[in-house]
């Protein structure tokens, strides 16, 4: 009976060892998404997965398709990335895994997209066959197809693409000169507003951070077309005639990106159309009040999430210069120079790293932005667009 017994305890003692030993290597196997990321490699239509506490690449994952105007959103627990190709390709990535978990071609040509506000809606813009297409973000189902019909029956580029509070997207029609509003928020049948004649070509967009605001920028005239999406019934506002060009028209080398637009207080830091400057708005009356000299035509306008520096990249062929706004007193305090072809620029959510795609030096530097010292140097074939997963809990991203 005692042998059966001290088999028994025996027994028992190795199940909770190696029970424990099994816990023990799943705690340490797991981690948050958190501090996680991605970074675009162009060229070769993979991305690679990235952390920011160590600042260390973790994998890198193939099968995206031509990602050579790549964006990305996130799912609200921060694990699942959607990679909008502009190959028509939606993609959508486990970070924690580093697989493709769905992957459909909605289009020929798209532009980038967002996530709705509670999570479950991916929308997709598209140039080619032109409209928005909206997907189940669980299943990756088609939900919605709006094809851009504007008013003259021309089918129109879709550009702009936000999320906006109340389960809702809003976009503007390149070719239609319109925005529209998409509502979702009684049924997966979305309900659409139509603003017309917003101005002439509008080329991309903004809303502000509370998502109030939404701003399309004009490539066919001077001006910007505001949407306060708090009073619809206001319509169109223009504001800041002579934002763009101006009176002397110039050759642009690059589209400025107006998501890349900053904020700081009240004022919003925008990039100039053509012009070698970065222009200061006052967020209360939408008028300009001042306008900052810098290296090159801005392709970028980043603020730090604290709102006290400005960091903005140029286009080519001066793309190879990083400049560093501090905001109370509107001077250039760094000028630096990482490489060719700087194309996107990605701050830690709290301020104090920025990470930087060099594309033709084939690597992404990461900053600290109070030292400006380099911390870390990754290796990327061809980077461009850096997307933390902080980005799943901010509106318009």
């Amino acid at each position: 009976m005692n042998g059966i017994f001290k088999s028994f305890f025996l027994a028992i003692i190795t199940f909770v060892a190696f029970s424990l030993a099994s816990w023990a290597q799943a705690a340490e196997a797991l981690r948050a998404t958190g501090d996680m990321g991605i970074i675009v490699e162009r060229a070769t239509g993979s991305v690679k997965i990235i952390e920011t506490s160590g600042r260390t690449e973790l994998r890198r994952v193939e099968g995206f398709g031509d990602l050579s105007h790549a964006s990305a959103v996130y799912s609200r627990d921060e694990r699942y990335a959607f990679v909008f190709g502009r190959d028509g390709g939606l993609t959508k990535l486990d970070i924690l895994t580093g697989k493709i978990v769905g992957r459909v071609i909605q289009a020929g040509n798209s532009i980038g997209g967002a996530i709705s506000q509670d999570g479950s809606l991916v929308a997709v813009s598209n140039y080619k066959p032109g409209g928005v297409k909206v997907f189940d973000s669980k299943t990756l189902e088609l939900v919605a197809d709006i094809p851009a019909i504007a008013e003259d029956g021309t089918r129109s580029k879709t550009i702009g693409l936000v999320d906006v509070p109340g389960q809702k997207f809003v976009f503007s029609l390149y070719d239609g000169g319109e925005t529209w509003i998409a509502d979702f928020s009684e049924s997966r049948t979305p309900k659409i507003t139509k603003f017309k004649n917003i101005g002439e070509l509008p080329y991309d967009a903004l809303v502000t951070d509370d998502g109030r605001y939404y701003i399309a920028g004009l490539f066919g005239e001077d001006g910007l077309a505001l949407l306060d999406l708090w009073h619809t019934e206001k319509g169109i506002t223009r504001i800041l005639d002579g934002y763009g060009r101006g009176e002397e028209k110039l050759p642009v080398y690059k589209m400025p990106h107006l998501e890349g637009w900053a904020k700081a207080g009240d004022r919003l830091f925008l990039p100039a159309i053509g012009h070698h400057e970065v222009l200061i708005v006052d967020q209360r009356t939408w008028k300009e009040v001042g306008r900052i000299p810098v290296h090159g035509q801005p392709v970028f306008v980043v603020a730090r999430p604290d709102g006290r520096q400005v960091w903005v990249n140029f286009a080519h062929p001066r793309n190879d210069t990083l400049q560093v706004i501090d905001v109370p007193s509107g001077k250039i305090i760094k000028t630096f120079k990482p490489g060719k072809a700087i194309l996107h620029m990605e701050f830690t959510p709290r301020g104090e790293q920025v990470w930087v795609s060099v594309r033709d030096a084939n690597r992404v530097d990461v900053y600290d932005t109070r030292t400006f010292k380099r911390l870390a140097e990754i290796p990327a074939q061809k980077p461009s667009g850096i997307f933390l997963a902080a980005r799943a809990h901010r509106t318009g991203l």
